[in-house]
């Protein structure tokens, strides 16, 4: 009967890994953030604007911008580690480029370099607004490789 179950491929595991980590109950889930995609060393997230999220100005706060940019380029650095390891933030460096006043934001990561322990991404975060993208931060983030913790 187990002959019959599909087999996941790698790149299903990977995907997997990085929804489980960003759909377990905390921070990433209670926003609303998105896995668009996944592979190994590059993750795309989203978030949808929500009231909870945003400065009164009804622009997204900048620290929501930079959760997100953290939650992505953590997710590639992951991705690109071996099995068994996860990303955690060490360092997170954000610029701010423009408000972010759309529909939602995007963020792309991808690892530039990751090492036996210390992993780096570069992430590009752009607000949507009717199908235009604004760059509004660019992120560099240093993550350091643990053990994989229970979820």
């Amino acid at each position: 009967m187990d002959d019959l179950k599909p087999q996941m491929t790698a790149h299903d595991a990977i995907r997997e890994l990085v929804e489980r980590v960003t759909y377990a109950p905390g921070y990433t889930s209670a926003v609303g953030t998105k896995v668009e995609s996944a592979e190994p060393g590059h993750v795309v997230m989203s978030l949808a604007k929500s009231g909870g999220l945003l400065q009164a100005n009804g622009f997204f706060h900048g620290g929501v911008i930079a959760g997100l940019a953290d939650h992505a380029g953590g997710g590639a650095v992951t991705t690109a580690m071996p099995p068994g390891r996860f990303a955690v933030t060490i360092n997170l460096q954000v610029s701010y480029l423009a408000v972010a006043k759309g529909q939602s934001l995007i963020a792309r990561a991808r690892a530039i370099q990751v090492g036996s322990t210390i992993g780096v991404a570069h992430v590009d975060v752009a607000s949507l607004a009717d199908g235009t993208e604004t760059p509004c931060a660019v992120a560099i983030v240093t993550l350091r490789g643990v053990d994989f913790p229970a979820l």
